[in-house]
């Protein structure tokens, strides 16, 4: 098995979550994001979104987007950390929430590093903070007291959260923006210190140093502002 990744991604950091709690014993292959130094690698197994992470596995075909091949890694091995309940309803329900934080709070997270628009970093603060609320209420409601949104250890939506925790750090010492708080998320802040005590969690987040490297890419991969054209 083969993992196709970039260090500073957390959609790969989610992979390497579940490779090692199930203790699936992978190769490891560091992939350039900019633009022009993309892999032919890249290019060929995931010509239509060129991202990453990507899974190689045996003679099957390439697998792509980080929640479809969490689930493949949890059916593969689902003898070894199950992440996802057993209960379709709930199923259902988890997929739901990460499909929402995909598409709604990771782009906010995303505009805010790298917007210039003082109005709109304000508005998307605003957005984050109410969103990471929502956050809290959910956690409450499914973690039933116990540490992680999975209960007893960390299962599918820590994974796909907690991916996230670096960035989280990264945003608060860069920005001074803190997207949780335990004054106003006293649970989720909670829950942050259970996933950093989790030994994979720790020696998978990514460093500061790697955020920062990252950080820098996507800074230098934004289309020149009007203001840069015409100078």
């Amino acid at each position: 098995m083969k993992l196709l990744g970039n260090s500073g991604s957390a959609f790969t950091t989610r992979v390497k979550f579940v490779l090692e709690l199930k203790s699936i014993e992978y190769e490891y292959i560091e992939e350039e994001l900019r633009k022009k130094l993309k892999s032919e690698r890249l290019l060929t197994s995931n010509p239509l979104f060129q991202r990453v992470p990507v899974l190689f596995h045996a003679n099957e075909h390439p697998l792509i987007e980080s929640l479809a091949i969490m689930e493949y890694l949890d059916e593969l091995r689902p003898d070894v950390h199950p992440i996802l309940p057993s209960n379709p309803s709930e199923r259902a329900q988890y997929r739901v929430l990460a499909y929402t934080f995909d598409n709604l709070y990771y782009p906010w997270m995303r505009e805010f590093v790298l917007t210039q628009d003082k109005e709109r970093i304000e508005e998307l603060k605003r957005l984050i903070i109410e969103g990471f609320g929502l956050l809290e209420e959910v956690f409450v409601k499914l973690s039933k007291g116990k540490p992680f949104f999975g209960g007893d250890d960390i299962g599918y939506l820590d994974i796909v959260f907690g991916s996230f925790l670096g960035w989280i750090i990264f945003d608060g010492t860069m920005f001074g923006f803190n997207m949780i708080e335990e004054a106003r998320n006293p649970r989720l802040a909670q829950w942050v210190k259970s996933m950093w005590s989790h030994e994979v969690v720790r020696a998978l987040i990514p460093s500061q140093e790697t955020h920062m490297e990252f950080y820098e890419m996507l800074i230098s991969e934004l289309p020149p502002t009007p203001e840069t054209v015409s100078a």
